[in-house]
């Protein structure tokens, strides 16, 4: 923890990669944890994909219904407050998240980049038409599929289907912080999605440090400045104290 503490204090531009695992401690599963991820569950091209969606979006909603119910209700753990304690210092330059959960922004955090889109908006896939979420998740939370109220077409959340591309000015913007970073925390990431797996690498190939924290191994343990295979809402508290207080 020393020597994490010690490169996250003197850090010139670090940013944080979060994955699922960061959030698991506020209730929201994970997707590969053997016996629970909802892969395990799920085939993902058969529920989360644009192709799926398009042809049969009632069966997306019925496998993300109680996701979202469960996104919506969940409160930030203490990995999500301590990041945004560093953030308040001048520690963390950015959070890139590949969540959808938006408990960062819950958290304090303000310097968030959501790879993978959100909960917050919709937009109608017949006339593009993009609003508010809450009308759309109270109709999914009836068991229907939301409709545009200005065409009647099928809305969809703002969040990236298997299929579809990133939000380019998102990724655009990551990719300037990633460029910058000296150090990479990674945390709660098994770091087996495109791009967003590639960006440890990309950092530790021009000079910059990288930190893991994560309950399972990743390919980027082999070149981590310290790996850490716990619970992230233990010791990233840690991390946060060792440098706001001095004390791990």
């Amino acid at each position: 923890m020393r020597r994490a503490a010690a490169l996250l204090c003197r850090a010139r531009h670090a940013v944080a990669l979060t994955g699922a695992g960061i959030s698991t401690a506020s209730g929201i599963p994970d997707f590969r944890t053997p016996g629970k991820g909802l892969w395990e569950k799920a085939d993902p091209m058969e529920v989360a994909s644009i192709y799926t969606f398009r042809r049969d979006p009632k069966a997306f909603y019925l496998w993300v219904r109680p996701l979202i119910d469960v996104m919506r209700s969940a409160q930030p753990n203490p990995a999500h407050l301590a990041l945004a304690r560093l953030e308040a210092a001048g520690y963390l330059k950015a959070v890139l998240t590949q969540n959808i959960d938006g408990l960062h922004q819950r958290a304090g955090s303000q310097h968030v980049l959501e790879l993978h889109g959100h909960l917050r908006t919709v937009t109608c896939l017949n006339c593009f038409r993009q609003g508010p979420a809450e009308a759309a998740m109270e109709a999914v939370a009836r068991g229907e599929v939301p409709h545009c109220p200005a065409c009647g077409g099928v809305v969809k959340p703002d969040v990236i289907l298997f299929g579809e591309q990133l939000p380019l000015a998102v990724v655009n913007h990551a990719m300037e912080h990633v460029h910058r970073a000296d150090l990479m925390l990674v945390v709660g990431s098994s770091l087996l999605v495109m791009p967003a797996a590639k960006l440890p690498a990309l950092v530790h190939a021009s000079g910059g440090e990288v930190l893991i924290f994560n309950k399972q191994t990743t390919y980027a343990d082999s070149f981590a400045a310290a790996v850490f295979h716990k619970d992230v809402a233990e010791i990233l508290p840690r991390l946060a104290r060792a440098c706001l207080e001095g004390s791990a």
